[in-house]
């Protein structure tokens, strides 16, 4: 990975030698900043709450369907075959609701999670922006866990997709 970075960074200089010293570079662990920001605290607090309110009841249903399918094995050998088979679809219903509502409550989760941290994303993506055109930068970079590249200047930098492209025969 140095050594790719290491080769993007001798293309661009050799490439504008003039205009090297132009250029101007930053980076930011976003990530960090995005955690020191009071309504990120807030955000979570929410976020677990909703979760453990979900959780909530998930177990409560789960509750249900061990009790009801424990009395159903106690009775069974005593229970004619239409209210066997009652009981029986009664557990096959209830089990399906409980795999519906996780389902439904991974989706509203992630939904959540969406609906309180986007906005926070976009107010430090917009702050790192402003800071990144106010101070002059071309690249600003953020540090951190793979993160991808969160800015740069269109016009103090060229588009080298194509020049990628070619170099790996992809059309």
């Amino acid at each position: 990975m140095k050594r790719f970075i290491g080769i993007i960074a001798l293309v661009v200089f050799v490439s504008f030698p003039g205009e090297a010293q132009n250029f101007k570079f930053g980076h930011i662990n976003s990530e960090e900043l995005i955690r020191a920001l009071p309504e990120f605290d807030s955000a979570s607090s929410q976020l677990e709450k909703y979760r453990k309110e979900l959780e909530n009841y998930l177990e409560l249903m789960q509750v249900e369907l061990n009790n009801k399918s424990d009395t159903y094995q106690k009775e069974s050998k005593n229970l004619t075959d239409l209210v066997r088979q009652t009981k029986e679809q009664e557990l096959i219903d209830l089990n399906r609701k409980i795999q519906e509502f996780q389902q439904n409550a991974m989706d509203n989760l992630q939904n959540k999670q969406v609906e309180l941290l986007q906005p926070i994303y976009n107010k430090v993506d917009k702050a790192i922006k402003d800071v990144g055109k106010e101070n002059g930068f071309t690249y600003v970079f953020t540090v951190g866990q793979g993160s991808p590249l969160l800015f740069f200047d269109e016009t103090k930098s060229t588009n080298i997709m194509p020049l990628a492209k070619a170099k790996l025969g992809i059309k």
